[in-house]
């Protein structure tokens, strides 16, 4: 099967599917490209993103039984056939539902002591979506003590602390070691003395790593996190993977912007074919096209970075020259980054904080 620029005429990709092919059906709702065969077989593809296409399943149903059409409400799929002189309609069952697929949502960048209604407006958007919270780091400012992750996280975003798995950023190292922000979320941030870990969200692997690669010794392929990860990543090859941190490789923010110190991490993740990437860090939104850790585009086997510090932080929310690859960017909003995560795919949204001035 050839996928192909409408507009350009470009070919996308290229997929192996059966001989003789009748008949070829899309179900919007679950992405899935059905083609029926005449050798019998239905080939089952699903559009991971609009430039990436795999191979789902092959599908038995019965000799030269190709005519075939869907159903978009029950989502079945109808085939004809007439062996041995009888006509007969066989029924495909119905595709996954997606409604049970989980949701990751969140943020970096969220609680500051001094004006908390940036972290009171994401806390209230986050009351209204179930699902893991994901913190991408500095979650109490100005210096992540215990004071202050009890009076301006814990009234804010500790009300979800029960569904939150944490990551560290710079600020929780301004309190003796991150101690505060270890005592706060106590054993679901992991080892005390490294704060990352990994865990499993239906069939996503979920990594949380620690971008303060001085305060763990490091974040190359050597350095303990770095033999962790590798380790982690070999043990839990999962068809789709997720890792959240504090740092972006990749930013146009202007008061940060890219953090050379993440592309060792990257690399790790982009050769064991992880999917998405999450920071903060810049105190705004932006989302890249998947590339590798050069930067260079790739659509077949790049990451996609999201950087989210829209989390509530009300400081150094600009933008300089866009970086290569940057598909959207908005720094004038807070809000939370919702990831729906199907078992070959996901979806992503933007929710900004609600207003009353717009």
């Amino acid at each position: 099967m050839v996928v192909m620029n409408a507009d350009t005429g470009k070919i996308i990709a290229t997929l192996p599917i059966g001989d003789h092919v009748d008949a070829t059906a899309f179900d919007p709702k679950s992405r899935l490209i059905f083609n029926s065969n005449g050798e019998g077989t239905i080939t089952v593809i699903h559009q991971d993103s609009p430039d990436k296409y795999s191979v789902v399943e092959s599908v038995k149903t019965a000799p030269r039984a190709k005519t075939m059409a869907l159903d978009p409400k029950t989502h079945q799929l109808f085939l004809s056939t007439a062996e041995s002189g009888r006509f007969e309609v066989l029924v495909v069952g119905a595709v996954h539902d997606e409604a049970s697929d989980p949701v990751l949502v969140g943020a970096g960048d969220i609680a500051s002591c001094d004006d908390l209604a940036g972290a009171y407006a994401t806390a209230k958007l986050i009351d209204k979506i179930p699902g893991t919270v994901f913190a991408a780091g500095d979650l109490a400012y100005p210096d992540g003590s215990d004071e202050q992750f009890a009076n301006c996280y814990g009234p804010t975003w500790g009300r979800f602390k029960d569904r939150t798995r944490p990551a560290p950023g710079n600020h929780e190292y301004h309190s003796g070691g991150a101690t505060a922000y270890v005592r706060y979320f106590g054993a679901v941030a992991g080892d005390p003395t490294k704060a990352y870990y990994s865990y499993d969200l239906g069939q996503w692997h979920i990594i949380a790593l620690n971008s303060e690669c001085a305060e763990v010794g490091g974040c190359d392929e050597t350095s303990v996190q770095g033999k962790w990860l590798q380790q982690d990543l070999a043990e839990h090859p999962a068809g789709c993977t997720l890792a959240y941190f504090h740092k972006p490789l990749f930013s146009s923010g202007l008061a940060h912007g890219n953090d050379p110190q993440m592309k060792a991490l990257w690399q790790m993740l982009y050769h064991a074919g992880a999917d998405v990437v999450i920071g903060g860090h810049d105190h705004d939104y932006e989302r890249f096209a998947p590339q590798d850790p050069d930067g260079n585009a790739d659509t077949k086997h790049g990451i996609r970075e999201f950087v989210v510090g829209t989390g509530g932080k009300n400081s150094h929310r600009f933008f300089t020259i866009p970086r290569p690859n940057s598909e959207s960017r908005q720094a004038d909003t807070f809000g939370v980054l919702k990831l729906t995560l199907h078992p070959k795919s996901y979806d992503w949204q933007f929710v900004p904080e609600e207003r009353e001035d717009v």
